[in-house]
């Protein structure tokens, strides 16, 4: 369970009209700790030039010093082409200290045009004092990138990554062991090398994803931590960078113990987005400050930028096989099945609503027979994980022509409750659907004492979302925003909100829709969004949980942490899921593979979650509410 931040100063290196040398381009920086200090070596790219019928940029390594590892200055050319083989550009370097000396290995052009991969490969330089070179060699024969040097030995032999045959499908990530550091440029050694290459390929890649080595390995308590870059879909026009990261052995780093479930980021800042190549963030280095992992990485080609996230955090959530972080399960089974002999639920039972009353958690769970009409059902915990008591008939019925059944056997009815307590009411929201109309948000309402007593006087139901507009996964905020109710619902498969005087919203058909969150395209929540259970406050911000969906349809839950003045502006979101289908009644049932939230009560610090499995039955799971606030502001 983690969250990845973006420095608040990116980018925090950027080109310098000034600076011929980096005029057009500053970005894949690797930063080492030199004395007091951190040192960045970077490739920074001058303007391009008229050559050959076309146009030539060309790069070199750069180096800058910073004392935070944020703000640098004294940038200046550090390595640059002086021999044939690197005559045409030195990039993407990675620098790493071993016996007392400095081996910066960056990518050599020996060939124009740029994208030859015969000309495409490893050299190193050397440095005493990073301050100036000592010796540069050609390391690679062939078409190779990304190398980077373990900061020590490992089984008594010097290890070195690399990327091989970056630029011709299948890409792989291989390990080179060394006895001497001489054999690093020794020509006989890679040839001998090359020819067994099945032997020292630990990942095998394929014809659609090219992976690519990031940063140098960091050794942590856990592991060899490497930073790495996924172009999904390497050779399509929709292809998707992504930073991910995998840890190795500490003995045997060819065996891979963990890795990130889904991306650490993608492009989503117009830093990302927009420059040079857009659409492109590659990871060239990292760095541990204090409990984090800072992520040094290139936005378009253009620019420098960092993102951080806490280094134990992320762990956790890598080894392998991966073990449930975030919400944990309650019971052994799922809490609440259908009840055959129930005309209203013998088919299925799922995403109910909650409320702690009294010291009763009441439970609204949308319910269906065998005609697909969805209605509400009622039951009570006191615990949260036991149920004391179950009505046999529905507390809300379809009422209205919006969500009265118009095609025999299809669905229709009351779907997906969402209560929310404002004084002396409870206000419930549902998805309204009659099987011709669009899916719409309901309101209605019920006093705290008839709640109480189960006398269900609800208020005539009315729609609070725009007609002929398909949105649902409706709820009220539990506070006025200035003076206002705020709605949460779902257009367009992002998280929406708008304002009404009433809870009625009788405006609805003038909403803004003001989008406060959406899909991160390429993740675990890339297809669509909804909200799963009203806000909870606390002091540092409303914690909303909400679901999203995978493009295989998979549907797990997150949480993001929304300003307790202003609920239309994320704070913070977390990266992975934080609770996923793994039981088999919520990976097979009426719709596979689906955890569906739509209620939440706190009892102590936990957070008990109320949810449907597979569309077909209702379980519970709790998580620690000060670690997940933790999570989200740390």
């Amino acid at each position: 369970m983690f969250v990845v931040r973006r420095n608040k100063n990116n980018p925090i290196m950027s080109p310098r009209k000034e600076a011929a040398f980096e005029s057009y381009a500053v970005f894949n920086g690797n930063p080492i700790k030199v004395g007091n200090s951190i040192e960045m070596v970077y490739r920074a790219q001058a303007e391009p030039q008229e050559f050959q019928g076309g146009h030539f940029s060309l790069s070199v390594v750069a180096k800058a010093v910073s004392r935070d590892g944020v703000n640098f200055k004294n940038r200046e050319p550090f390595i640059t082409p002086t021999f044939p083989w690197e005559r045409f550009g030195c990039e993407d370097p990675r620098v790493t200290k071993v016996d007392g000396k400095y081996f910066i290995f960056y990518t050599a052009l020996s060939a124009y045009p740029l994208n030859i991969p015969g000309g495409i490969k490893v050299a190193v330089a050397i440095s005493n004092d990073m301050k100036t070179i000592k010796e540069k060699h050609l390391v690679t024969p062939f078409n190779a990138k990304a190398m980077t040097l373990f900061p020590e030995k490992v089984g008594g032999k010097y290890l070195a990554l690399l990327t091989v045959n970056p630029d011709v499908l299948p890409t792989h990530i291989a390990m080179a062991e060394f006895n001497k550091l001489e054999d690093m440029w020794d020509e006989n050694y890679w040839n001998k090398w090359y020819k067994n290459l099945d032997k020292h390929i630990f990942i095998h890649g394929d014809t659609a994803d090219r992976i690519e080595i990031g940063s140098c390995p960091i050794k942590t308590e856990k592991g060899w931590l490497v930073v790495t870059c996924r172009i999904e879909n390497h050779s399509a026009p929709n292809r998707i960078f992504k930073i991910e990261a995998m840890l190795l052995d500490l003995k045997n780093p060819k065996k891979i113990i963990g890795r990130t479930r889904g991306a650490l980021l993608l492009p989503e800042e117009k830093y990302e987005k927009e420059g040079i190549l857009p659409d492109i963030i590659f990871p060239s280095g990292a760095l541990v400050v204090k409990d984090k992992l800072r992520i040094y990485y290139g936005g378009t080609d253009t620019t420098l930028s960092i993102a951080e996230v806490g280094l134990d955090s992320l762990l956790e959530t890598m080894h392998l096989p991966y073990k449930e972080v975030g919400f944990h399960r309650l019971t052994e089974g799922a809490l609440l099945e259908p009840r055959k002999d129930k005309d209203w639920e013998k088919k299925a039972i799922f995403n109910p609503a909650a409320i702690d009353i009294d010291g009763v958690v009441r439970i609204l769970y949308r319910a269906m027979g065998d005609d697909n009409t969805s209605v509400i059902g009622y039951a009570e915990s006191k615990d949260g994980s036991t149920i004391d008591f179950i009505s046999d008939k529905p507390c809300y019925v379809p009422r209205e022509d919006f969500e009265q059944k118009k095609v025999p056997n299809g669905n229709s009815g009351c779907e997906d409750p969402r209560l929310t307590r404002i004084g002396n009411t409870i206000y419930m929201c549902y998805t309204a659907y009659n099987g011709v109309n669009p899916p719409a948000v309901a309101i209605t309402h019920i006093s705290v004492s008839d709640f109480k007593k189960r006398i269900w006087k609800w208020s005539k139901p009315v729609l609070v979302t725009q007609d002929n507009r398909d949105d649902k996964d409706g709820c009220l905020h539990p506070e006025k925003v200035k003076g206002q109710y705020f709605l949460f619902h779902r257009v367009d498969n992002h998280v929406c909100g708008d304002f009404g005087k009433t809870p009625e919203f009788k405006n609805r058909n003038e909403f803004k829709n003001i989008a406060i969150f959406g899909p991160r395209y390429g993740m675990w929540d890339s297809v669509k969004v909804g909200i799963s259970v009203p806000p909870i406050k606390t002091k540092k911000g409303w914690i909303l949980l909400y679901h999203g969906v995978s493009g295989r349809s998979r549907y797990r839950v997150g949480a993001v942490l929304l300003d307790l003045k202003d609920p239309t502006k994320v704070l913070s979101r977390t990266t992975d899921c934080i609770f996923e289908p793994r039981e088999a009644y919520e990976l097979s049932g009426q719709v596979n593979n689906v955890v569906f939230p739509c209620g939440a009560v706190v009892r102590g610090d936990n957070i008990l979650m109320y949810y449907g499995g597979a569309d077909s039955v209702i379980d519970v799971a709790s998580i620690s509410l000060s670690a997940l606030l933790k999570t989200l502001t740390s």
